[in-house]
């Protein structure tokens, strides 16, 4: 087995590196991938974290490379110490994402799997973060991809460096997929007098369902796809929320929302949604289940361990 050299991203590496990327990505959301320029651009911003982002004092991707080939890559992150930061993220740095090949090209005599490359690339990227005097580092795996982040157990490989190397991780999260296709049309209200407002909301588009003047539930949507990335991935929205009175469940108020949240996104060519819950949210992960969604994914994130 030839030699592994960790050394800063290079732009010759985009290809190879981007490929890493949406392999994993693939892994758990159906045809996802990312554009070369995505990748590349999460490595200076990502404008999408409206909180975090500015709170970011500088980024720097990692790759190992074997046999002349990328064999793992890291992007790593510091935030500020400063008042305006969240004190939780003061003087902390990130690991934003770490993937490897966990297995070796058929009849390759000089790259054996990237597990070797991933666990010294680890040692860099903490090397990093101690240069940085850093107290507290952060792992996931938050891809420039829609409803991929954390570590997903369809990489066990991620999860298993981690938990090696004194990570450990924090909440778990559920997500699940709807093919807005095999969705039903609206149809009429579900009670009389109701009727649907489309607005600005926090998450995306609001579609609140009225009674007599008054707001009795909304669901948000938001198209996740930039025109650079809707090349790669076309047609991906998500839920960010989804309410409704608890003074009018249970009368179809919810899946009407759902139904007319659906029929505005095909309108716009989004044929696929996701909802995001935590396993305590049971009512909301029995309402999608029941309607359509399929789960796609449980994924572990806040990882993190102490430098100290």
């Amino acid at each position: 087995m030839s030699g592994i050299e960790i050394r800063p991203f290079r732009r010759s590496d985009r290809e190879q590196v981007t490929r890493l990327v949406n392999v994993h990505a693939a892994s758990v959301i159906p045809g996802a991938a990312a554009s070369v320029n995505a990748v590349l651009a999460q490595f200076e911003r990502e404008p999408g974290e409206v909180i975090v982002d500015p709170w970011v004092a500088e980024r720097r991707p990692l790759v190992a490379e074997q046999g002349g080939s990328v064999v793992a890559a890291a992007l790593l992150g510091r935030y500020r110490d400063e008042p305006d930061v969240g004190p939780a993220y003061r003087k902390t740095g990130e690991i934003r994402w770490l993937l490897f090949w966990p297995l070796a090209p058929t009849g390759n005599p000089f790259w054996s799997d990237g597990r070797a490359a991933a666990e010294q690339l680890l040692e860099a990227c903490l090397g990093q973060f101690r240069q940085w005097r850093v107290s507290q580092a952060h792992a996931d795996g938050d891809l420039p991809v829609a409803g991929v982040y954390g570590v997903p157990e369809q990489w066990p490989h991620i999860a298993e460096l981690y938990r090696n190397n004194g990570f450990v991780a924090g909440r778990l999260e559920i997500v699940h997929l709807a093919d807005l296709t095999r969705l039903p049309e609206p149809g009429p209200p579900p009670l009389p007098g109701l009727h649907l407002n489309r607005s600005v909301g926090i998450n995306g588009i609001r579609l609140s369902a009225n009674l007599d003047g008054t707001c009795v539930g909304f669901i948000e949507v938001d198209a996740l796809e930039t025109a650079e990335r809707l090349r790669q991935q076309p047609g991906l929205a998500d839920i960010g929320n989804l309410e409704v009175d608890p003074e009018h469940r249970r009368r179809g108020i919810g899946t009407w929302l759902l139904r007319s949240a659906a029929h505005w996104l095909r309108l716009a060519h989004v044929d696929r949604l996701l909802s995001y819950a935590t396993p305590d949210e049971t009512e909301l992960l029995a309402f999608v289940e029941h309607r359509g969604f399929t789960e796609v994914t449980r994924t572990n994130r806040g990882w993190e361990r102490s430098l100290d």
